[in-house]
């Protein structure tokens, strides 16, 4: 079988994505505040992926005054979804954080259901009551180790899925035929402008920018919006959107692996089962529909 280095691309975009909590933890730890980080955060993303993008001369070809706007209003959405889930991580364990912002799979499958009349499989329901149960698990309730957590910290977890959800939703169908990392930067502009209103009062706090701010900044930015785009941008092409899918769902067990490894956070056997069952309603959702086309053949 011929490798393909697009899975490669991928697995390491996804698991870029699992070192964002740490860095956000950090920050937290600092004694900086939400508005803090995630200012240094869009503002270091902003140079970086802006400065990638005029140095590799990426095409601006099919860019209008209309769909910058609605590429911007897709980058709130990720925008949105780094606020959501730095503020649950305020309050909740990553570990807890990152799992319920998993919750946008089953979330994107209804928004489907509703904006684009895709009626869910007898697979799909399947997998998305596997995710429910995988939750159960992984977040300890049997346990108990959920009581005394701040409600907060969860309704901040759901609304990070609901609007990853929404960006996964948008972005496959807003200005699809523009260059990827020319998307990605107007995208980043969008977040940018939305976090500087969110958070202006936070904005006087933050310049000039200290060491520390910079170093979490620096961290949050590179393997939360620079690193994974690229690679996505460069292995998603050479593989099925299936696979793809499939393959980012490694950011789970990797940002619950260094959460426990890292952070010193508590990951309980049971909670690792329920993390197994989410990624194989994951790889069920994506594959089951094939399987059971090939056994009909059969």
């Amino acid at each position: 079988m011929k490798f393909n280095k697009g899975i490669v691309f991928v697995l390491l975009g996804a698991a870029c994505f699992g070192f964002t909590p740490i860095f956000a933890k950090l920050g937290f730890s600092y004694g900086y505040s939400l508005g803090q980080i995630t200012i240094a955060q869009m503002l270091i993303s902003f140079i970086l992926i802006w400065s990638i993008t005029l140095f590799r001369r990426s095409s601006f070809k099919g860019l209008t005054k209309k769909n910058i706007l609605q590429i911007m209003m897709t980058g709130c959405f990720i925008g949105l979804t780094t606020v959501f889930y730095y503020a649950s991580m305020q309050y909740l364990p990553a570990s807890l954080a990152i799992i319920l912002m998993f919750q946008f799979i089953w979330i994107g499958i209804i928004l489907e259901w509703i904006f684009s009349k895709v009626t869910p499989a007898p697979v799909t329901i399947l997998s998305i009551l596997l995710i429910l149960v995988g939750v159960f698990f992984a977040s300890n309730i049997i346990n108990g180790d959920i009581q005394g957590l701040p409600i907060k910290g969860f309704v901040f977890g759901i609304l990070s899925a609901f609007t990853y959800a929404g960006f996964i939703f948008f972005s496959g169908k807003v200005a699809v035929n523009v260059d990827a990392l020319t998307r990605s930067s107007v995208m980043v502009t969008g977040s940018t402008i939305m976090v500087f209103i969110l958070f202006m009062r936070d904005i006087p706090t933050v310049f000039p920018l200290e060491g520390n701010l910079i170093t979490v900044g620096i961290g949050v930015s590179l393997f939360g919006a620079v690193l994974p785009p690229l690679f996505y941008a460069v292995g998603a092409p050479l593989i099925s959107g299936g696979i793809a899918n499939i393959l980012t769902s490694i950011e789970l067990p990797i940002t619950i692996l260094l959460a426990s490894a890292i952070l010193s956070e508590l990951v309980t056997p049971l909670q690792w089962v329920g993390t197994v069952i989410i990624l194989v309603a994951i790889i069920l959702n994506e594959l089951g529909s094939n399987l059971f086309r090939i056994k009909k053949h059969i």
